[in-house]
Formats: structure tokens, C-alpha cells, sequence
């Protein structure tokens, strides 16, 4: 009775799903509207041969077409929804229609509930199908692109990337480079949801121990905090910016900072910015040189007590911090002021006419706020 209709119910379901779905609201012509026509015949036809037997709800040749609609649909960048939606329509569509043939034939109501059933259960197995191949596609998307990107990372971290070859890896992992940018260092255990709070504009790749993303270097105070709150907690340290050219010596900056500066205290700390200590990096850097430098700059304070020697070793630091005005050392030191004009004496016998040096009170400096130090 119902498979003379099937034509009609084809024509009905192609007039309805452009209505009912919007996704799909274009012209039903041309190669589109073939591949439709074609599929929604399978599908009927194939519905028809089922009832009284054990045969599967799909034939080898219908499970490749549903599965291709599911392909499909990840390729074109859309959800599973307007795929659902337009079976969902094709199904109360064909109830519609066929149901038309148990009423005019007076088959009853249980006739047409139980084809109700019938339409039900075999839409939600062209849809289970569909959203399977959905779902491996866009697997195999997204393992594809993550590839991709681990490639572009390591391509621009070694150095060996030129103008064309950088904006062309970029072109296929789908990751726009950015003119400045920045390097971000944070460990591996910590790196969870990550990518999310830093947004698409990032590139992060999970390495064996440890986190890289490359960020888009944006100079204004709003972007320096919005980065900040993206990486809070995280044990992040953030590169200087560069030109994407020198993407490692952001890097190496940053995993300098991850070792030399000590990270705020609690588990919701601030990130560390490589360019806010680079006096501290620079000496953490080359602590043979720092070694040398503090032995020639400072050796006269080796020669007191350990006593005197560490409290003229704090007040020099002092000094050389606050141009020798007495006033800000002694609230720094926690000692009267006098008390601070008595060691700056004790200063001058031990290193005369050293203080007065421009050149000795830079290597002092700098021997001073070495880590050893």
C-alpha cells in the first residue's frame, strides 16, 4: 500500500527540510539536490524492506551514504544539529504521509502507531550513525590539526622557519601568525584547560614534561591582564615579545624565569613576565661570571667577621639602592639613623675610594642581587 507513495513522500521531505531546517534552506538543485533526492529514496526504500524480517536498519551501501552525511557535515564546519533537525523532519514527514494510507484503508490504530514506532526507531539509527562518523571525522580533524601545530611550534622554536615556509605551516595548522608574540613556559601538570582560558589566537602544544604556547604580543595594559588572569594559578612563565622570527629567545627567557625567580607563594599565584626581572636573569644566566664578579667587587668583606660582614654586606645593598641617603636606609635596614651614618663610615674603611666609582658600584650591584648572594 505505501510503496506506490514513496515518490510523493520524497518531493514532501525535500519541500520541508529547507522550511523546517535553515541550515539547509538553499535551492534543492543541481549535484545537492540529486545527492538529497537519491539519499532520502535509499533511505525510504531501504525502511520498506525491513518490517517482518531481522535484516539490519542499514544495508551496506545506506550505512556508507548516512555515514557520508556525517562526514559531511564536520567538513563543512557545522554541529550535528541541523543534520538531526532534518532527519527529525524527514521522520514526522513520513509518519504524516504513510499513516495517511492506514487511516484510508481503516488498518486501525495500532497499524499506526506501531508504524509510528517503526519510523522512530529507524531515524534514531540513521542519526546514531551519522553523529559516529561525525564524531571520528572530527577526531581525525582535530589529531590532523594538532599535528599540524605541534609541527609549526617546533618549526618556529628551531629557528629554521623562512617568511614562506612559517605562514604556510601556519596556513595548514589554521593558526594565524602574528607579527610580535609571545612565549609561555608552564608545567605539564598544570596545563589542563589551558588552551581554553588563553583562546584561539594561541598555540599550545603539550611536550613530555612541560607546556609551550605561543601567544599574539599585544602591548596595552588591558591585554597584559587579560594574559594574567588567563594563566593564574597555572605556575606560567611568560616570555618577552618578540618577532615571531625569535620565538626560542622568548622561550629560553621563559624557562629561564620558571628556574631563576621564585613564583609567588599559594596555588592561585600571578604568572612570572621574563621582563620584569631581566637583571635577575641575566645573572642566574652566568653565575660562573657572577661568581668572579662578586670575589673582585666585593672581596674586601670577606676579610670581617661573619657577624659585621653580613650586616655591612645589607647595609652596602642598602646604600648603592638608595644613592647613600640615610633617611629611607634606616627604615629599610630597621636601625636609627645614626646608626646607618656609623656603618656607612665602616663602609668607607673597608672600601675607600671604591664607593666612589662608578664602575665598582655597578659590579657590586649586580654581585649583590646574584642568587648566591
Amino acid at each position: 500500500m505505501i510503496r506506490p507513495l514513496l515518490p510523493g513522500v520524497v518531493e514532501s521531505i525535500i519541500e520541508a527540510v529547507p522550511l523546517q531546517v535553515p541550515a539547509y534552506a538553499r535551492p534543492i538543485e543541481g549535484r545537492f539536490g540529486r545527492g538529497l533526492r537519491s539519499g532520502v529514496a535509499t533511505a525510504l526504500e531501504r525502511f520498506l524492506e525491513l518490517p517482518g524480517t531481522r535484516k539490519a536498519a542499514l544495508s551496506p551501501e545506506s550505512r556508507k551514504l548516512v555515514e557520508g552525511l556525517g562526514i559531511g557535515e564536520c567538513r563543512q564546519g557545522r554541529s550535528m544539529d541541523a543534520l538531526l533537525g532534518a532527519y527529525r523532519t524527514g521522520a514526522r514527514v513520513t509518519f504524516r504521509e504513510m499513516s495517511k494510507v492506514a487511516t484510508e484503508h481503516h488498518l486501525g490504530m495500532e497499524a499506526v502507531v506501531t508504524l509510528g514506532e517503526c519510523i522512530l526507531a529507524y531515524i534514531d539509527e540513521l542519526s546514531a550513525v551519522s553523529a559516529e562518523a561525525y564524531a571520528f571525522e572530527q577526531s581525525l580533524h582535530a589529531g590532523q590539526q594538532g599535528r599540524r601545530r605541534t609541527e609549526l611550534l617546533e618549526l618556529l622554536l628551531h629557528g629554521r622557519a623562512d617568511e614562506v615556509s612559517a605562514f604556510r605551516a601556519a596556513a595548514v595548522a589554521d593558526w594565524q601568525l602574528p607579527t610580535t608574540l609571545r612565549a609561555v613556559f608552564l608545567p605539564l601538570a598544570r596545563a589542563s584547560g589551558v588552551g581554553h582560558r588563553l583562546g584561539p589566537g594561541a598555540l599550545l602544544v603539550e611536550r613530555d614534561s612541560d607546556a609551550v604556547a605561543l601567544v599574539p604580543a599585544r602591548g596595552s595594559a588591558r591585554a597584559h591582564a587579560e594574559l594574567s588572569k588567563a594563566l593564574r594559578g597555572r605556575g606560567a612563565c611568560i616570555g618577552t615579545a618578540v618577532p615571531w622570527q625569535q620565538a626560542a629567545d622568548s622561550l629560553r627567557l621563559a624557562m629561564l624565569a620558571a628556574t631563576a625567580i621564585k613564583p609567588a607563594e599559594g596555588t592561585d599565584g600571578p604568572p612570572i613576565w621574563a621582563e620584569e626581572h631581566l637583571t635577575d636573569l641575566l645573572l642566574a644566566s652566568e653565575p660562573t661570571v657572577v661568581s668572579a664578579l662578586a670575589t673582585q667587587s666585593i672581596r674586601e668583606l670577606e676579610d670581617l667577621r661573619p657577624g659585621q660582614r653580613k650586616r655591612l654586606t645589607l647595609t652596602l645593598a642598602s646604600w648603592l639602592r638608595h644613592w647613600g641617603q640615610r633617611a629611607p636606609m634606616a627604615q629599610e635596614l630597621g636601625v636609627h639613623v645614626q646608626t646607618v651614618g656609623y656603618r656607612i663610615a665602616q663602609l668607607r674603611e673597608v672600601f675607600g675610594e671604591a664607593l666612589d666609582d662608578p664602575q665598582r658600584r655597578l659590579d657590586m650591584q649586580l654581585a649583590l642581587r646574584a642568587p648566591a648572594r
